[in-house]
Formats: C-alpha cells, structure tokens, sequence
C-alpha cells in the first residue's frame, strides 16, 4: 500500500520537471501583473501612468491621456485574464502588448530603461508561448 504525504503547493512546484516550474511561473506573473497593472491605471497609486504617453497616441486615439490610461488598463486586465485561462493565446497578446508599450516610449524618447525593461518581459511572455503547447497545461 502506497501513502503519500499532504503536499504543499511549494512542495507540488519543486517536484515539477523544470519546463513545467517554468510554466507554472511566467502564467503566475504574466497572470497576475498585467491585472494589477491594468487596475492602477484606474487609481495611479504606483505611478501617473500618462507621463509614459507619447501624445501621438492621443493624436490617434482622440481621447484624453487618463482616458487612454483607462483603455490601456481595461486591456491590461484582459490580457492578464488571458494567460490565466488560455496561456497560448494570453501570452502571445501580452508580448504583443509589450511590444506596443516599447515601441510607444522609444517614440516618447524617454524611459529607455523602462523599454529595455518591457523588452525583458516581452521575451518572457514569448518563453511563456513557448512552454504552453496546444491543449497541454492547460490548467494548473
């Protein structure tokens, strides 16, 4: 007869094979801060997010910048919600946002540090894509 002891949900990630730690992780995070950072945009309690806007964008979309900060969160949220359920698709839409965001501060021609930052995570999330197979790991 075979007994096993109660595991812990640390106990349960350490005996994972490594890409699966892997997985469980990067979901985690790109799970969890993009909600948390969609949600800021809606209190500016970290940071004012609109002194990360390149005004073309407003030039675009014709909105105010805390508007388009609403908007930015509302998709944050989303993208954060995708990875939770569907980490093939989520993280893909995450590095592309990422991307978008990049893209938006070399235009500001500020923030380089915060780009190279995003650019860090924008690889993460397509290491994400990556570990998340078609119908594999689906859930955790």
């Amino acid at each position: 007869m075979k007994t096993t002891a109660p595991s812990t949900s640390a106990g349960r990630l350490g005996t994972m094979a490594p890409d699966r730690q892997a997985f469980v992780l990067l979901r985690t995070v790109f799970t969890v801060a993009p909600i948390l950072f969609g949600l800021d945009k809606f209190t500016n309690i970290l940071t004012d997010w609109t002194i990360y806007l390149a005004p073309v964008a407003t030039s675009v979309v014709p909105v105010t910048p805390q508007t388009f900060m609403y908007i930015v969160g509302v998709v944050e949220i989303v993208a954060g919600i995708a990875v939770a359920l569907r980490p093939r698709f989520g993280s893909l839409l995450a590095a592309v946002w990422l991307l978008g965001i990049i893209v938006n501060l070399l235009v500001l021609g500020s923030y380089y540090d915060v780009a190279l930052r995003d650019f860090g995570l924008m690889v993460g999330a397509l290491a994400l894509n990556r570990l998340s197979p078609a119908g594999a790991w689906h859930r955790s």
